[in-house]
């Protein structure tokens, strides 16, 4: 379902390949389905269009078959013919997909990189790293825009981590959560060379991008309630994250957020914890003090990094700076929680727990941690010092 007047035109890549038809009405508030229908159609690749008429309108109806769009009439939606426009549709769709599936140009479509990845068809290249890539995709079994990731089955002697094995743990993690809080996974395939992961494609992209505009004190404060809740979530798994950072919580367009990237958790339920070489693995700017040092870390490490996010997003800076990562992983564990500007006085004393240096003196869990921040973005509502 997709209702034109709360969400907004269909993403311009989407061609619906994974549908047999698509219904269209042709009249509701506010819009024309035949306006639609000229634009959809008009994608090369587009799935069928069936459009539901009002009224028998014979000009409609022309118009509409002039651009290879069906029509169906009020009189017909209880009848045989409109079964029969449905069937005719699926015929149609079922040789575009047989002609794509197997022709040069449709098989050249489904190749991500040097992976080919049959169902899939490949829209542009989103990021790419020194093993895995990541594309935007519309797969013909989830009906959807998707994020695909390609990782690449070579071992660096550069590397520590078998940074494989590590996105495979990302599957198994995220996969056996299975909450809103966590992005939702579609499908994983392996072959020789590659491996790829389908999931949830966030069109808003993350809290990094979202963090290039000025974020008020409500919507900072939502946005780590939000992320103390999926935290709580993560936890109760029994998963920590151990590289939570605003580029890897990602924004829904119904205001929630998920969070991605798992290829540095730790897992007890799984036997393999591929960052256990006593080595320092995550992004300096919010490692806890502990994580920085390679000791032990519990559920409390994450939520520092919730701690560093949150200044952040209110400040606009990072509460540590310097010119090399070591010297960040110092000033995390040596110099004081950094202070608020003074407007955002009332955020302090959640902060203080969030980046205690000492994972006693923070929240117990996230769940505590939630409670607390969610009490102060009510107090800083009910003093109206918010819009």
């Amino acid at each position: 379902m997709h209702r034109p007047v709360s969400q907004g035109a269909l993403a311009p890549e989407f061609l619906a390949q994974g549908f047999d038809a698509v219904l269209l009405a042709e009249e509701w508030p506010g819009g024309r389905g035949l306006l639609w229908a000229r634009e959809l159609s008009g994608r090369a690749g587009f799935a069928p269009i069936v459009l539901l008429c009002q009224n028998h309108d014979a000009s409609v109806a022309r118009e509409a078959g002039a651009i290879g769009v069906f029509t169906v009439a009020p009189q017909d939606l209880d009848r045989e013919a409109f079964a029969q426009v449905l069937a005719a549709a699926e015929r149609r769709q079922a040789h575009a997909r047989a002609i794509w599936r197997t022709s040069a140009a449709g098989r050249d479509t489904q190749r991500f990189g040097d992976a080919f990845v049959r169902g899939y068809r490949c829209i542009r290249r989103l990021a790419a790293g020194a093993t895995s890539d990541l594309y935007v995709a519309e797969s013909e079994r989830v009906g959807a825009l998707v994020a695909l990731k390609v990782a690449r089955d070579r071992q660096d002697e550069q590397q520590p981590v078998d940074a494989f094995r590590r996105f495979l743990q990302e599957y198994e993690i995220a996969q056996r959560i299975a909450d809103p809080a966590v992005v939702r996974l579609h499908d994983l395939g392996v072959s020789d060379e590659h491996a790829w992961l389908v999931m949830e494609y966030f069109a808003l992209g993350d809290l990094r991008r979202r963090m290039r505009r000025p974020l008020s004190p409500r919507e900072a404060l939502r946005f780590a309630v939000a992320i103390a809740a999926a935290l709580s979530a993560v936890h109760a798994a029994g998963v920590l994250h151990r590289d939570l950072k605003p580029g890897n919580v990602m924004l829904r367009e119904d205001g929630s957020i998920a969070l991605i990237d798992f290829g540095l958790s730790k897992d007890a339920a799984l036997t393999l914890d591929v960052t256990d070489t006593g080595m320092i693995f995550g992004t300096p700017h919010y490692m806890s003090p502990e994580q920085g040092h390679a000791e032990a870390l519990d559920a409390r490490s994450d939520l520092y990094s919730l701690g560093v996010i949150l200044f952040e997003m209110l400040t606009g800076l990072k509460p540590y700076r310097a010119e090399n990562p070591m010297a960040i992983v110092y000033k995390h564990r040596k110099e004081p929680v950094p202070q608020l500007p003074a407007q955002f006085a009332a955020v302090q004393p959640v902060l203080e727990r969030l980046m205690a240096k000492s994972p006693s003196e923070r929240y117990a869990d996230a769940t505590q941690a939630r409670v607390a921040l969610a009490e102060t973005l009510r107090g800083w509502l009910a003093r109206g010092q918010d819009s």
